[in-house]
């Protein structure tokens, strides 16, 4: 399984479509097995999802993203988490202990699903 974040600094990325830098978590058994970079800098949407598809990425958690850009990464089978806010390790760690529906971790003005 390999989880995608991507990441300004030490935290989310705010706004998904103009994030410069993914930060790809492949995990087996419950295990981080490696973590990768991938640089996505000014690439158009269509480059972007080519790029992030090709990576096997199962799910994208990320801030804010165009319904566009979600559109047609869900089209290519990855699970996305939007809205969510926090530095990096705290949120992957959500993500693996079932706690990232806190409220402490929605974006600024974004809902929790």
């Amino acid at each position: 399984m390999k989880i995608a974040v991507p990441i300004w600094e030490d935290k989310v990325s705010p706004v998904f479509d103009t994030a410069a830098k993914l930060l790809i978590i492949e995990m087996r058994d419950q295990n981080q097995i490696g973590r990768t970079e991938a640089l996505l800098g000014e690439l158009e949407i269509s480059r972007r999802c080519f790029i992030i598809s090709n990576l096997n990425v199962d799910v994208l958690i990320c801030g804010a993203v165009s319904r566009t850009f979600a559109e047609r990464l869900a089209a290519a089978g990855i699970n996305i988490i939007s809205g969510i806010s926090g530095a990096v390790e705290e949120i992957v760690a959500a993500y693996f202990g079932g706690t990232l529906n806190q409220s402490k971790y929605a974006m600024p003005g974004c809902r929790q699903k």
